[in-house]
């Protein structure tokens, strides 16, 4: 393989895993735009569609629809998420939301290690996922190419909703200003319902993604990606569509280029130096790429 060939090939891995990463930053971003939660319990969305689909597949359901009804499980546990933990208390103290968030985690995680056991288990993968495909020496993972195609397909849809209708316009006001936007009588239940919906539906996508690409499901599996997404919002700056995107990506790039530099007895450790390069960024850029710098009231 070429050096040029060898530089495409990393750079469509990086497109990859970026856009992984960019569907969950942008679950987390929406709810933090409009209620300034860090969502920690988004990560196990992943792990209810993930195990709703290996169950369905187990009983002999294809794997289209069984992916289907993965990805509708995780919508509905965030619209459950949002009714029955969030919406109570929203108004309270930040700390209380974010609190809420780690309480439900553990519920969740702990009420799947009692319904499944801690161990993990395979996620079986069909064919159609585990073929690659050439052009020249170049060899992409269908799983790359459809990752990336299926996220081009869901952005697109997010930016007309958000643009074009009148609740994906209504987020937006609410994100700028919640009370002003309850005054002007928009109905700030269903803005941040949809909010959870789009998120939940997203993380749900990347659940069946990621768990086709590790080959293996278990409670705890929404820890990582979930990392992921909150270092991918934070780096884009957090609170806005555009900047998880780009924290998602950027993140992406940064994995891949720091496995094919570092070392091969450095590379387990490529974690802490995505997060050291964090630090870093966030001592220059404390509101991300593309946050605001406006200091925020008290």
């Amino acid at each position: 393989m070429s050096a040029g060939e060898y530089i495409s090939q990393q750079i469509i891995n990086a497109i990859s895993i970026g856009s992984l990463y960019a569907l969950m930053a942008i679950g987390l971003s929406m709810v933090f735009g409009i209620l300034r939660l860090i969502n920690f319990a988004h990560g196990d969305l992943i792990m209810v569609g993930s195990y709703t689909t290996v169950l369905l597949l187990s009983g002999g359901i294809p794997f289209v629809w069984a992916s289907l009804a993965g990805i509708a499980a995780s919508t509905i546990m965030g619209l459950l998420m949002e009714r029955l933990a969030y919406r109570p208390i929203r108004g309270a103290p930040d700390v209380a939301m974010l609190l809420t968030s780690f309480a439900v985690t553990i519920f969740l995680e702990n009420l799947a290690i009692i319904l499944f056991k801690a161990t993990s288990r395979a996620f079986p993968v069909p064919p159609v996922l585990n073929t690659v495909v050439s052009f020249g020496n170049l060899q992409i993972a269908s799983l790359n190419i459809i990752s990336i195609l299926l996220t081009i397909i869901l952005l697109i849809l997010l930016t007309l909703f958000v643009t074009k209708t009148e609740t994906g316009i209504s987020m937006r006001a609410a994100s700028q200003d919640l009370v002003a936007a309850r005054l002007m009588g928009i109905n700030v239940n269903r803005v941040i319902a949809a909010a959870f919906a789009i998120g939940s539906f997203m993380a749900g996508v990347v659940g069946i993604l990621w768990s086709a690409k590790v080959g293996k499901i278990d409670p705890l599996m929404g820890f990582n990606p979930v990392l992921k997404a909150f270092v991918a919002s934070v780096i884009g700056g957090l609170g806005s569509i555009p900047s998880a995107v780009l924290g998602g990506y950027v993140l992406g790039a940064l994995e891949i280029l720091l496995q094919g530099l570092l070392p091969a007895n450095v590379v387990p450790f490529r974690d802490a130096l995505v997060f050291l390069i964090l630090i870093l960024l966030l001592l220059f850029r404390p509101n991300g790429i593309l946050g605001s710098t406006e200091k925020e009231k008290i």
